[in-house]
């Protein structure tokens, strides 16, 4: 297979610091810094959005060393064992995460978001505008992810 090298266009600067700690993230307020190879008006036409979408680099985690076996979503008993592509978390082939935040101000070469889910730190590879043009209208999830991801954003 083909490999992609990537280099960052920006890290987070946030108040989180543990990868293992996945809840409430929906109160936290983290800075994306872009690097100074985008200029100093990087964001520039941002204004008007309400939400960015963020893929970066969960860099502090391994890999797992085999997919093949479905595993439970955080070792919970109470969920059901899921294959890879059915989960979320950290641990995946690439140990790429996306999250869509809320944008609360823009300065320069940084933004600051509500409700990522990433650490100080973390490599960010790109940031999007969220367009609903580009979400499907009727999202549906079984009932475990809905009790899992029940305290994630709250707390």
């Amino acid at each position: 297979m083909t490999t992609f090298p990537m280099k960052p266009v920006g890290v987070v600067h946030g108040p989180a610091e543990d990868p293992s700690g996945d809840r409430g993230w929906g109160d936290v307020d983290s800075v994306v810094e872009v690097d100074e190879r985008f200029g100093e008006r990087p964001f520039e036409g941002l204004d008007g959005f309400s939400h960015v979408e963020l893929v970066f680099v969960f860099d502090e985690v391994e890999e797992r060393a085999d997919y093949r076996e479905p595993q439970r979503p955080l070792g919970r008993r109470d969920m059901p064992a899921i294959g890879i592509f059915a989960d979320r978390g950290p641990v995946r082939p690439n140990r790429l995460g996306h999250s869509a935040c809320e944008i609360v101000a823009v300065e320069g070469r940084r933004l600051t978001v509500r409700g990522l889910d990433a650490v100080d730190g973390t490599p960010v590879l790109d940031i999007k505008p969220a367009m609903p043009a580009f979400l499907p209208e009727h999202v549906e999830q079984p009932e475990w992810a809905q009790r899992l991801m029940e305290s994630y954003f709250d707390g």
